[in-house]
């Protein structure tokens, strides 16, 4: 069995109301490749470190990385990157799980 992939996702606006054709074509997108979020926004502490506090986190679990990636790359999100890309900015990676 593969490991899980993981996005994560840190997201920034001035506008939340304009990112909702964003959430609506990323919700989307995210269902279409399989992936489930684990996160997405809630509230958070910094425990240790010397973290920026972030506005919104999105963690979305993956069956694969691969998976993630098919995600990342799709048309679908690709609308969705284009729906935010001037009210929001976002940092984003894909993470390998530990395999059991």
């Amino acid at each position: 069995m593969s490991a899980k992939g993981y996005v994560i996702a840190e997201v920034k606006t001035a506008n939340p109301e304009a990112m909702a054709r964003y959430r609506e074509l990323s919700t989307a997108a995210v269902q279409q490749y399989g992936g489930r979020f684990i996160v997405r926004g809630g509230a958070s502490e910094i425990l240790e470190g010397k973290w920026t506090p972030p506005q919104r986190m999105v963690i979305v679990e993956f069956d694969s990385v691969e998976q993630a990636r098919r995600f990342y790359d799709s048309p679908e999100y690709g609308l969705a990157r284009e729906a935010r890309k001037e009210i929001a900015e976002m940092n984003m990676l894909v993470i390998s799980g530990v395999e059991f």
